[in-house]
């Protein structure tokens, strides 16, 4: 509470200060040179600078002294701010000890309209040690520059070309501070005032985030005790895997086990144990994860919309496609083009390498892109040639899990398969198909554009105690680290789409 209040206070007092002292009437002045004209090497080029006279009399140990006179707060200065007798002409005296002004000349005005104020000069003290400059209207960051050749006075005890800098005085009414002139400094970054600040601010939010992370660690939200025994889909199994490990290490007292042999079989385990318990009490440490929703028959099986899953066509890499059309998907599985060459690829023959029927990744496939159409049973175990005594056409063959596919497709010359986005896109030895021009991506299918996706439900037997393991895991999935595991593979948690209405069992 102390660190975010600072994180309030502070940048409330910048602000302060930048607007409502800073930011008053403030006058400054630059000594943007003052150098010696006679200490210096010899060119042949020197002229005028070798020989500077004054009545004839050429100058002892002459010096060119450059001063900038400017508005340095967000005000503009008025000729009656400035903090000098009314009568007076002058608001600003430069003395200069140890020397003698000989000439002087405004070398630089920022805006046409102070020429004004210099045309009556010579009304003003030139002489001595000293110059006085008139009161000039300075608007916000207007200046001007005064260029001054001095003399070593006649009385002077400094050593020759080692003078005392300029000393400035004047001031204005109701400037900042005391009012007085300051010294100002040329720079073309940010003040070091905004420097330590934002440091400032820097360790007041690291400060906060670790003292977040040990009372998160110390005390994790939600978090229950017990073990979960974890089925169902081999394609979301890495998700669900790094979010368990996660969950375990903020939840000590909980602890995860894992059945991933696909969707169907998930929701198969899960029905048949509460059947055989015939209750509840034996299901409450079983969750199951399924690519799609459940088929009929399991009426006691609750659907939790978990995440907007992708999945995408892959091809063995040397078949030199890249984009197929739905329709052209439609008739490869048809059996209606059996070389990639008739579309384009290389002289390969197609060969289908298939997830394992009471697959989501597979139901998905045959609901979103087949249009409905089941997938032809297999002819092939190699994935390479058709088994003896089974009919022509293109070979055919099922894997497992989606690593077994696609480590199959990798290796299979010509060979076609689908599979779950994450694991295709971590891959360097397949090619990801567009789908009528369309990347896997949570925008297109989120619109409508591309059509290969599924929602990924987690499904309970009944609804779980809210305080159990089961139902924990399941919020930690939507609402915490777990959303954030779902986005780095691709895919978005289902609150967070456009239209999360997709997502919703139909």
């Amino acid at each position: 509470m102390t660190l975010a209040s600072l994180g309030v206070i502070i940048p409330g007092i910048a602000a302060l200060y930048e607007f409502g002292v800073k930011g008053r009437k403030r006058l400054g002045y630059r000594v943007q040179m003052d150098t010696t004209a006679m200490d210096v090497v010899q060119t042949p080029f020197r002229g005028a600078l070798g020989d500077l006279r004054k009545d004839g009399v050429q100058l002892t140990d002459p010096t060119v002294v450059l001063l900038r006179i400017e508005n340095a707060g967000a005000t503009g200065i008025d000729e009656n701010d400035y903090a000098a007798p009314v009568k007076s002409k002058a608001g600003i005296t430069v003395r200069f000890p140890d020397r003698t002004v000989v000439g002087m000349v405004v070398t630089e005005l920022s805006n046409k309209y102070l020429k004004a104020y210099f045309e009556d000069w010579d009304e003003l003290t030139v002489g001595g040690d000293t110059i006085e400059l008139p009161r000039v209207q300075l608007n916000k960051k207007a200046h001007y520059k005064v260029l001054a050749v001095l003399d070593r006075a006649a009385t002077a005890t400094a050593p020759l070309g080692q003078y005392q800098e300029p000393e400035v005085s004047g001031g204005i009414r109701g400037g900042v501070g005391q009012g007085g002139i300051d010294r100002t400094e040329s720079r073309t970054g940010p003040p070091r005032t905004l420097y330590a600040l934002i440091g400032l601010l820097a360790a007041i939010v690291v400060a906060q985030l670790f003292i977040f992370v040990r009372s998160d660690r110390a005390t994790p939200l939600d978090c229950a005790a017990g073990r979960l025994t974890v089925t169902g889909s081999t394609a979301f199994e890495p998700i669900v895997r790094e979010a368990a490990r996660s969950y375990a290490d903020l939840c000590p007292d909980a602890s995860f086990s894992f059945d991933m042999r696909g969707s169907g079989e998930g929701l198969l385990t899960l029905n048949e144990a509460a059947r055989q318990a015939g209750g509840e009490a034996s299901t409450a440490g079983l969750l199951a994860f399924s690519d799609g929703e459940k088929p009929t028959g399991m009426p006691g099986l609750v659907p939790r919309p978990i995440a907007f899953f992708l999945f995408t066509i892959v091809v063995n890499a040397e078949t030199g496609v890249h984009d197929l059309a739905q329709e052209q998907i439609q008739r490869i599985y048809r059996g209606e083009i059996t070389n990639w060459k008739e579309i384009g690829g290389r002289d390969l023959p197609i060969r289908l390498i298939s997830r394992n029927p009471g697959s989501g990744t597979r139901a998905a496939f045959q609901h979103r892109v087949l249009g409905g159409r089941r997938e032809p049973g297999s002819n092939s175990d190699d994935c390479r040639n058709r088994d003896p005594g089974t009919p022509p056409g293109v070979v055919r063959c099922a894997r497992d899990s989606t690593e077994a596919l696609l480590r199959a497709v990798a290796e299979t010359p010509g060979a076609l398969g689908y599979s779950e986005l994450g694991a295709a896109a971590v891959r360097d030895d397949l090619t990801l198909v567009r789908i009528n021009g369309q990347a896997a991506e949570v925008i297109g299918a989120d619109h409508g554009t591309y059509p290969f996706w599924e929602t990924e439900f987690g499904y309970t037997h009944g609804e779980p105690d809210a305080r159990s393991l089961a139902a924990s895991f399941l919020r930690y999935l939507t609402n915490q680290v777990g959303a954030d595991i779902i986005r780095a593979n691709g895919d978005r948690p289902c609150a967070e789409l456009a239209n999360p209405q997709l997502c919703r069992p139909s």
